[in-house]
């Protein structure tokens, strides 16, 4: 053998593999076949982890019903425990995108199983008449049930991840909600000035729209936890023990930490990637609700002296090479950038989904990557967004007091004591004069000044909805 490789053998053939490689040859075929997006699956933590675990409990399984040898049983467990480490995600080179229903991603986690076995037994790796990645790695499985419970499991571990930043963002906007309490401001539609309210309230339902969605991911990923493993190629189980499939899934449970479900039908559950969808439509209804957000934070704090200029975000870099001072809302812009990928990631699924044939979905690679890298950026994205740029935001309170006092939006408050027509004509001459609507009220007659200071001071209550007749 050549010095640096090792010569191995599957039904195609030989290859040249390197010695120093984890994994084997048909590992080496599919980094050769699939130069795609030069995402390594080893980017995908959560995707390995997951691998590694329900490779623990098929082996586990195995080992309890005599179907591998005991010695061999061990030392795979403790390799799917290596792996599942995070130590070896160097040895996961293949493209995340590649033909085959995942079946690459299923092999290079068998080989590199089988060969970190090998080594705890004391051979060399390569040495698969000893420990066979198929025979007794892969043992009782398939790729088609395998691959797709594997990300299931690591979709499930990304997500809370993401609850975890999405909880502190919301706690972020609420206390921003509570700082900014009393300070009036006029709330806008179709970007008209429209009734008072204050800012806090403004905060506040941000952080309420974030705690709602929590609990949506939380509904969806439900969905994730009914799973085919023992299902085999396409839910007969063709293959695997019947003993193992009845107890493979609640082993996986135990190793796993997250409460797994047999799938009611096998056949159904193998083809079936509607959890998939769901779970991808409602992290898009989280994305772009926190886009929308990051839209109303570069809008609230635009200018700063020409624009609306309510609020003033934290100068986190300087915004030009040619125009000297400018600083740019570059956090809110880097997340509305996520929530745009994130959109596209979910037409992806909703392809893959569309285009499985008959008993396998071949798609499953880009349905898995679409979602992982999903939930990866809107953690990150999120966890930046309330550190770098949400805590650290300030009113403009002088300017927004002056801008509400001085408002015709002060008109509907005028509403419940004056009716619609008297306060619709006081408007329109609030406009044409440039006085404000609650000075012309007074100098009219139709308010007292101590009324209009009602109309003008802080919210009641801590309800956060506008007291009728105040601008809350």
């Amino acid at each position: 053998m050549n010095v640096g490789i090792r010569i191995e053998h599957d039904s195609l053939g030989s290859m040249a593999v390197p010695e120093s490689a984890l994994w084997g040859i048909h590992t080496e075929r599919a980094i050769l076949n699939f130069p795609i997006s030069g995402i390594q699956l080893g980017t995908h933590r959560h995707l390995i982890r997951a691998l590694a675990l329900v490779k623990k409990a098929a082996a586990l399984t195995n080992t309890e019903l005599g179907l591998i040898p005991a010695e061999i049983g061990e030392a795979i467990v403790a390799a799917c425990d290596t792996v599942a480490s995070g130590d070896v995600d160097h040895a996961f080179p293949v493209d995340v995108i590649q033909g085959g229903a995942g079946t690459s991603t299923n092999m290079n986690a068998n080989e590199v199983i089988a060969n970190l076995a090998l080594e705890a037994l004391g051979h060399p790796r390569g040495s698969y008449e000893l420990v066979d990645p198929i025979g007794h790695v892969n043992k009782c499985q398939s790729t088609n049930d395998v691959y797709p419970t594997a990300v299931r499991l690591a979709l499930v571990f990304g997500l809370e991840d993401l609850l975890e930043r999405l909880d502190l963002l919301s706690a972020a906007f609420a206390e921003r909600g509570q700082a900014f309490a009393a300070i009036p401001k006029v709330g806008r539609t179709q970007l008209q000035d429209a009734v008072p309210m204050t800012l806090g309230q403004e905060f506040t339902a941000f952080s309420v729209t974030l705690e709602e969605d929590q609990k949506r991911l939380r509904e969806a990923a439900a969905l994730l936890l009914e799973c085919s493993l023992g299902a085999t190629a396409i839910g007969t189980g063709i293959t695997a023990d019947p003993l193992y499939v009845e107890r493979v899934i609640d082993q996986l449970s135990a190793v796993s930490g997250v409460q797994l479900v047999r799938a009611h039908d096998f056949v159904e559950a193998t083809w079936d990637t509607g959890a998939f969808m769901t779970f991808s439509g409602t992290l898009k209804r989280t994305a772009i609700k926190l886009s929308k957000i990051c839209s109303d934070l570069r809008l609230l704090s635009s200018g700063p002296q020409t624009g609306l200029g309510e609020i003033r975000l934290p100068p986190r870099q300087a915004g030009s090479s040619i125009m000297p001072g400018k600083v740019n809302p570059v956090i809110p812009e880097v997340v509305n950038q996520i929530a745009f990928f994130v959109a596209g990631a979910d037409l992806t699924v909703t392809m893959a989904a569309d285009n499985g044939q008959l008993q396998l979905n071949a798609f499953e690679p880009v349905i898995a990557h679409a979602l992982l890298q999903s939930l990866s950026w809107l953690t990150n994205g999120t966890d930046v967004l309330r550190d770098l740029c949400v805590e650290g935001i300030e009113a403009n309170e002088a300017l927004l007091r002056s801008r509400s006092r001085a408002s015709t939006a002060q008109a509907t408050a005028l509403l419940p004591l004056l009716g619609y027509a008297v306060a619709a004509a006081i408007s329109h001459k609030a406009l044409a004069s440039g006085q404000s609507v609650l000075d012309i009220a007074v100098s009219e007659g139709l308010l007292l000044p101590e009324q209009v200071e009602a109309l003008v001071g802080p919210q009641s209550g801590d309800t956060g909805q506008p007291t009728p007749g105040t601008p809350g």
